[in-house]
């Protein structure tokens, strides 16, 4: 399967999601059907699963290399990663992904199809019912399709693509001017990613607000304009720079980038954005909406650089 026309392009706060299935059985050994989603921006295509080649020193979470058109990549078994007890089932699909400049197959029971979807529709999970490799629900008829975090998932088997904390080194550098009258609202809906671009924000300094979708930092924003209209000074006095991701929950970081840019008020207000689909042509149209600044997930030195450039 072909990756189809992605709705990347504008502020529709839309995104379509490839459902797949991995299965596993319960104490009677019947099969349970479990749905998963992953952002068809994400998927390169689906494959029978070829020839697999072991690989030695690995974790036992890596199945195997295979050859996809002259390129070797990796292939992760998803259902050793999510615990599941598939007994003598067998996966035997492959959705290639392609994010963070990187490549590499996951193996599934099978896949279904595509859905598209306002992210208006997708609930952040309770933290109590789900563990931190989902990101949202889709809440269907007759199921719920779990959309999984793949950033954390791929980033801790490939090292590759993983979201580092800053060096020692690079956090001593960072300190290296007082940054601590700076605040940065940062949006994204991956507690893993979330959490470490701020530690390394923090680390270098600035004062840091955290945002679990494009909601919420909206209405954080909306709030502190408030604050300032009543107080007589402006936003910038009191947030100096957006970080968000776009794939949210809610309110992707497009609408939300799109949504301030109508704000006479808020022009001014710089906005990078974070993410792992920030390809070449993405980035074209991303600027368009208003985005100063775009960078490709792990490039964290980076943003702690941009950040110095956009709080001025």
């Amino acid at each position: 399967m072909k990756q189809s026309k992605i709705l990347l392009e504008s502020d529709t706060n839309e995104l379509e999601i490839v459902e797949f299935r991995v299965d596993e059985l319960d104490r009677n050994g019947e099969v349970v059907p479990c749905h998963y989603g992953v952002n068809v921006a994400k998927v390169r295509e689906i494959i029978r699963l070829p020839q697999l080649t072991k690989t030695l020193n690995t974790s036992n979470e890596v199945e195997g290399m295979i050859k996809l058109r002259e390129k070797v990549i990796p292939v992760l078994n998803l259902s050793r990663i999510l615990n599941k007890h598939t007994g003598d089932m067998q996966a035997d699909r492959v959705i290639v992904l392609e994010f963070n400049n990187l490549m590499v197959g996951v193996l599934v029971h099978s896949v279904s199809r595509i859905y598209r979807i306002s992210w208006a529709h997708v609930e952040a999970p309770s933290a109590s019912l789900y563990s931190d490799q989902i990101t949202g629900l889709v809440k269907m008829d007759d199921r719920i399709i779990l959309v999984l975090d793949f950033e954390k998932i791929v980033g801790e088997f490939c090292s590759a693509s993983a979201l580092k904390p800053l060096t020692a080194d690079q956090l001593l550098e960072s300190k290296s001017q007082d940054r601590s009258n700076k605040t940065i609202l940062v949006a994204d809906d991956s507690p893993f990613i979330r959490n470490t671009m701020c530690h390394a924000l923090r680390g270098a300094g600035y004062q840091v607000i955290e945002a679990v979708n494009g909601q919420e930092a909206w209405d954080r924003i909306r709030e502190t304009m408030q604050q300032c209209s009543t107080e007589g000074t402006v936003l910038r006095d009191k947030i100096q720079l957006l970080i968000t991701d776009v794939e949210m929950p809610q309110m992707d970081g497009l609408h939300l980038t799109s949504t301030i840019r109508k704000e006479d008020s808020l022009k001014d207000l710089p906005i990078i954005i974070f993410s792992s689909l920030a390809s070449e042509d993405n980035m074209r149209k991303w600027h368009d909406l208003g985005a100063q600044q775009i960078l490709t997930k792990p490039d964290l030195p980076h943003l702690v650089k941009f950040a110095d450039e956009y709080t001025v």
